[in-house]
Parts: structure tokens; C-alpha cells; sequence
């Protein structure tokens, strides 16, 4: 702001370039003023800035290999962060992206039991065409607060000597229905079978991230892998498993981790996507203060 107050720079615009080749001398390259040519591909894709503390901007749906996950068919919130390592986004899609990547996170008792009690009363709401946002509170796990749904402290029947254990699982219950709700309504729209798609959850619960850590993969299996596919501007941004996985270490004693991290902000700040430096390492990315958009390009 200071550089574009005194006129110090030729266009009020700074871009980043982070080089993803760790043998290189050049970690990456912050432009101010304008973008290095020699740093990108093609021509940048803009968005404009929604929230300006942020640069926040609105990002379309989420694809996993080809198959839209349809949590962000309608618009999410996103910002891209070059001091954010991962790339962080809600628990429920973050779920579904670690399940198709194999990635193993923590077994959410809350999440099977929400799918062993309710699983079948979600789909039958889900097929008589009920509001999705409505389901959870319908079937008592939620309130409704005419946007979405809060936890009520609903006592469970696990271990009702003890009320701390019982408030804390009751708290989880409304959370986990609500990703239910929109791992079920993902593959109705596929036409799978009522046995599936509850296997399919319950897979599910299994990769639900580690909120306190990282959730590990197999790196043999990283090739085989599915592309994650961001849409901005009408346009997909895909990253491929060698860009969202990081490898740490050598040889037999290397560790592969998931670059997708869970990150849940309520409404109405949330959910926020942040499309950290896995993104940014793909594709060069340009803030543009004068005409308050955000800009992104392939890297080179």
C-alpha cells in the first residue's frame, strides 16, 4: 500500500511464483509491481475479490478424478494463502478427498454411529426430495437456525454414567449428520444402491482427518492416485498426486502425506477454502489491488 501510495511501483499489483523443484537454488519469487513472464503459462484466470481483508473470492464445485463432489456446486469461499503450507477446506469434503486417495485418518465413533442409527432415515428424507439443510434437524440431531444446523448437546445412550463423555458425543453427533447428508445426496446423483452408498459412508468415517495432525498415504500408491480439481472463473484447476502429496524423507524410510487438511469456519465467515502453497506451487498467482481481483495462471 505505502509502494502504491508514493508511487514506487508501475501497477498496484504483487504476484507470486514458488518454485516446486527442490534442487533449485531459487525457492520462488515475489514480484511487486507487477509479474515475471517467465514464471507462468498462458494467460491468468481473474476472479474478483469478495472480502478485502482476505482477498477472499468465490471458487466453484470440487472434483475428485472426474466427479464433481457438489458440495461447492453453489459457491464457496476461498482465499489463497502462500503462509498456509497445506490446502485446507471442510472436514466433509476433505473426508471424501482422503478416502479417494487412501489416506488414513481417525475412525469417528460419532460419524458410525450417526450411519448405524440414521443412515437409512437420511436416505429416505434425501429420496422424498427434504431440504438437505433440514434433514439433521428432522431426525432431532440438529436445531435449524434457518441457515443451517447447530448442535444440540443431545445425551447419548453410550455411556449414560458418564455426562461429560455423553455431552461431547452428543455435540458430535450434528456435525457428523451433516456430512452424512452430503456424502448420501453425492452418490444418490450417481444411482448407487442403498447397501453401497452406507458402505460408501462408512468408509467414510474411517478417513474423517486427524484434527490435531496430518492423515498418511501409501507412497507406492501415489500414481495411481485421482487428480483434485478446483473450479475459479469457470475454469478447473487440477492438481495432480505428485502436487498434493508431500514426500518426506528417502528411500524405505520415506513418508507420504496428504496435502489436504481439514479446516471447518462456521458461517457466516465459512466454509473457507484456503488454497495454500500446494496450490500456489501449481499455479502462479497475482494480486491485483487496483482492480481488486485474484488471478491465476499455470506455473512455469
Amino acid at each position: 500500500d505505502n509502494m502504491i501510495k508514493h508511487s514506487l511501483i508501475k501497477e498496484p499489483v504483487f504476484s507470486f511464483w514458488l518454485n516446486r523443484n527442490a534442487e533449485d537454488e531459487e525457492g520462488g519469487e515475489i514480484v511487486f509491481g507487477g509479474m515475471d513472464p517467465n514464471h507462468y503459462k498462458g494467460k491468468h484466470t481473474f476472479v474478483p475479490v469478495t472480502r478485502k481483508g482476505y482477498w477472499q473470492f468465490n471458487m466453484g464445485d470440487v472434483h475428485i478424478g472426474d466427479k464433481p463432489t457438489g458440495y461447492c456446486a453453489s459457491g464457496c469461499a476461498a482465499i489463497a494463502d502462500s503462509g498456509t503450507s497445506l490446502l485446507a477446506g471442510p472436514t466433509t469434503i476433505i473426508t471424501m478427498i482422503n478416502q479417494a486417495i487412501g489416506a488414513s485418518g481417525v475412525v469417528s465413533q460419532q460419524c458410525k454411529a450417526v450411519v448405524s442409527q440414521y443412515g437409512e432415515a437420511i436416505m429416505d428424507l434425501l429420496l422424498s426430495q427434504a431440504q438437505p439443510k433440514r434433514i439433521c434437524s428432522q431426525i432431532g440431531l440438529c436445531t435449524f437456525d434457518g441457515t443451517r444446523g447447530r448442535s444440540i448437546g443431545i445425551q447419548s445412550v453410550v455411556d449414560e454414567g458418564n455426562d461429560m463423555l455423553s455431552g461431547v458425543l452428543g455435540d458430535a453427533m450434528c456435525p457428523a449428520c451433516e456430512m452424512a447428508v452430503v456424502w448420501m445426496r453425492s452418490q444418490l446423483k450417481q444411482n448407487q444402491t442403498q447397501d453401497r452408498i452406507l458402505d460408501y459412508v462408512n468408509q467414510l468415517c474411517e478417513r474423517v482427518p486427524n484434527p490435531m495432525g496430518e492423515s498418511a498415504v501409501d507412497c507406492e500408491s501415489v500414481p495411481s492416485m485421482p487428480t483434485v480439481a478446483f473450479t475459479i472463473g469457470g475454469k478447473e484447476f487440477e492438481l495432480a498426486p505428485e502436487e498434493y502429496i508431500l514426500k518426506v524423507g528417502q528411500g524405505s524410510a520415506a513418508q507420504c502425506i496428504s496435502g489436504f487438511t481439514a479446516l471447518d469456519i462456521p458461517p457466516p465467515r465459512g466454509p473457507l477454502w484456503i488454497l495454500g502453497d500446494i496450490f500456489m506451487g501449481r499455479y502462479h498467482t497475482v494480486f491485483d489491488s487496483g482492480k481488486l481481483r485474484v488471478g491465476f495462471a499455470e506455473a512455469a
